[in-house]
């Protein structure tokens, strides 16, 4: 049996970004980095945006730190390895090889993993789903010898993947439930405007579409729409949203049907453990609610909070604003704010023909969120602050 001060399990960017808080506080403690894929902890934005699009993309340049970093900072890292079973009273770990690590302290950082319709044919050969590197890499592979690609979804991971294949020279279409790209979360007028550009941009949208299925043997040939369409094609990407990898933390007080709850330090109810990242459901003081939130932006901060709260040095809460960013051909939209419910009006400056402007969405009187097209990026921290304070008053 090994023994650990720390175990992090979940290898993604909020568990090595715990690794950085715990250090900051812990020089000496012994850490485990425990993570099922292949790889050191990378970024994982890039892979729906230039790493999807660029021939030969270097898995390297995704890495969060490379494993000098890691054997400089003593922190144990295994990769490729699953933790199959952990027993919270007595502080357990067991690993897939039959291994145990008994620890005083653990994250869960388990991340989210795509979420398949229950459509017939969605495990058919070259129907993919993107979340890893592994994933980028088997379509790029499959699309370097495919002339067109279906895409069903309308998320950031739908269209980001939409503008990067069509980039890569691939006829994309993109089916798509809603009548206009990202009505969650612009106004309808941007929404349009975006839908607009999409389309002069090459892309085929099947706007109001819902999925059937998928239809071939072993392989993919055909995709059905509810309506009764058939569209012949040899490659998917299906992206219709995720749900968190709970499955090691069933029947305990880490799991909730919307994620793993945990207080303003990030610590659940078991004293000691704590949630970051995709599966932690944590109270948002921006909307007021529990909140579990899937982007990379998020994921960091809470691991470098996490990792500082673990070491018992210093108690951070975690006050944060929602923020997202997406890349789409030529424009960079980031996202601030609460965009959970629709606001009531809304206020455009500058110019969408020009692809450079901001919005501001209001419920009431009041600013909930705001969207920043191709804007200079040191006005993040002024939007920030600007929703911040929007809520507390």
């Amino acid at each position: 049996m090994m023994n650990r001060d720390y175990l992090i399990i979940g290898a993604g960017i909020a568990g090595a970004c715990a690794c950085e808080g715990i250090r900051q506080h812990d020089k000496k403690g012994s850490v485990s980095l425990i993570g099922r894929e292949a790889y050191l902890p990378y970024n994982r934005p890039p892979l729906s945006k230039a790493f999807l699009k660029t021939p030969q993309a270097n898995v390297s340049e995704l890495l969060h730190a490379d494993a000098a970093w890691f054997a400089k900072q003593k922190i144990e890292v295994r990769t490729d390895t699953l933790v199959r079973a952990l027993n919270l009273e007595r502080r357990l770990a067991v690993l897939e090889n039959g291994q145990t690590i008994q620890f005083k302290k653990a994250l869960f950082a388990t991340g989210s993993r795509p979420r398949r319709p229950a459509v017939a044919g969605a495990t058919l050969g070259n129907v993919f789903y993107l979340s890893t590197i592994r994933d980028a890499l088997a379509i790029k592979e499959s699309g370097a010898g495919e002339k067109s690609v279906i895409i069903v979804g309308g998320g950031l991971l739908a269209v980001e993947a939409a503008a990067s294949l069509t980039q890569a020279k691939l006829k994309v279409t993109l089916m798509n439930r809603q009548q206009a790209l990202w009505q969650k979360w612009l106004d309808p007028e941007t929404a349009q405007w975006l839908t607009g550009y999409f389309r002069s941009r090459g892309v085929t949208l099947m706007l109001g579409q819902d999925l059937n299925g998928f239809e071939g043997k072993t392989v993919l040939k055909n995709v059905q729409t509810k309506s009764g369409e058939r569209f012949p094609s040899h490659l998917a990407l299906v992206a219709v949203g995720s749900e968190p990898n709970l499955d090691l933390v069933l029947n305990t007080p880490l799991s909730s049907p919307a994620g793993t709850p945990v207080n303003d330090y990030l610590e659940t109810d078991e004293k000691g453990i704590f949630a970051a990242g995709d599966v932690a459901l944590f109270p948002d003081k921006i909307s007021g609610a529990m909140r579990r939130l899937t982007h990379w932006d998020n994921a960091r901060e809470q691991g470098k909070v996490a990792g500082q709260n673990m070491t018992g040095k210093k108690r951070i809460k975690f006050d944060y604003v929602p923020y997202f960013f997406s890349d789409l051909f030529d424009l960079n939209f980031e996202f601030f704010g609460d965009f959970t419910l629709p606001p009531s009006r809304f206020e455009c400056e500058g110019t969408r023909e020009k692809r450079k402007f901001r919005a501001r969405y209001f419920r009431g009187d009041k600013l909930v969120a705001l969207v920043h097209c191709n804007q200079d990026p040191a006005l993040g921290k002024a939007a920030r602050e600007e929703i911040r304070h929007a809520a507390r008053s």
